[in-house]
């Protein structure tokens, strides 16, 4: 099983070291705003050529904006043998935990 974290441990963990954060949406929403320093890789990229953009050796925090269409991709990338970790309150819930 894949590990889940909230915006609140995931804040936690972002002063501590640099994570590879990957928001799923699409580019268009993304671009209004994401979480500092994450890599926009769209969902359907993720799934249909996963190994074009993750690496086997490497973990990842996947969010998305509320944190179920993460946790679908969490699971299925976990399946093929991917370290990832889902944001379960997604970007929505990152946004409220700053402020």
């Amino acid at each position: 099983m894949y590990q889940e974290i909230d915006s609140y441990e995931l804040i936690d963990m972002m002063k501590k070291e640099n994570l590879n954060l990957i928001d799923i949406r699409d580019s268009y929403i993304s671009s209004s705003g994401t979480i500092a320093n994450a890599k926009n890789i769209p969902l359907n990229f993720l799934i249909t050529n996963p190994s074009d953009y993750l690496n086997y050796n490497d973990t990842y925090y996947i969010f998305c904006e509320r944190g179920s269409n993460s946790r679908r991709l969490c699971s299925f990338l976990h399946r093929k043998g991917y370290h990832v970790v889902n944001i379960l309150d997604g970007y929505q819930g990152y946004k409220d935990s700053i402020k």
